[in-house]
């Protein structure tokens, strides 16, 4: 994701973006401002222009319980000059009826604290019910395939650098399917681009006409 999103801004602005990411599988925000030391440094130290904030995912904690941590972290946030970004994560495959839900919080808060936010969700839910034959989903149900990391980065290219279209953009995605053999320790991929794969130009053009319909035009 850092990777595609990165690319992402340069394809729409012609400049290089540095990311990084503060991120544990399995924590909700409550975790990141129990722990908060992390996140407090790279905030006071990091010169970031951008934070995205995200929530865990599946099952979505109650407004009452991210509430506490949103407001906190865009605080943080405001006090050094970075502008807050909520990431509206999405609903599984399976619960399509939990998109209301998650775009009322998100949007609450968002609206509440002053914080950009990308509506991924409804992106998610609006291509489900468009072009069904886009799996946005990887084989868990849960996660984002390809078409959905590409959705999802190209939401927070738009929210971030504020293009007028998105015609800019390659079809370019990335591959998570990586094996190793039993033997081999698994490696992380230091340049994102070892794993790159071109996507279905007709698949990408309707992603990107989709973020342009909801958040452009």
């Amino acid at each position: 994701m850092p990777a595609l999103f990165s690319e992402m801004c340069r394809e729409l602005t012609g400049k290089s973006a540095d990311v990084t990411m503060l991120a544990f599988s399995n924590r909700t925000l409550n975790w990141h401002c129990k722990e908060y030391f992390s996140i407090r440094f790279a905030l006071l130290y990091g010169k970031y222009d951008y934070c995205v904030i995200q929530q865990f995912g599946h099952p979505v904690p109650p407004i009452e319980e991210t509430e506490p941590c949103v407001k906190r972290l865009a605080e943080q946030c405001k006090s050094v000059g970075t502008t807050p970004v909520l990431y509206m994560t999405w609903a599984k495959k399976e619960e399509p009826e939990n998109v209301q839900l998650i775009s009322g919080i998100y949007r609450t808060l968002a609206k509440k604290y002053g914080m950009l936010l990308a509506p991924t969700a409804e992106l998610f839910e609006t291509l489900r019910l468009e072009r069904p034959e886009i799996d946005l989903y990887w084989h868990d149900g849960s996660h984002a395939s390809p078409y959905g990391t590409y959705l999802i980065a190209a939401t927070l290219a738009t929210v971030i650098c504020k293009p007028k279209d998105l015609q800019a953009l390659s079809d370019r995605g990335i591959d998570f399917d990586v094996k190793f053999e039993e033997d081999e320790p698994p490696v992380a991929a230091e340049d994102g681009k070892k794993c790159a794969v071109d996507l279905d130009a007709d698949k990408t053009a309707a992603l990107r006409r989709c973020i342009e319909r909801t958040m452009i035009l």
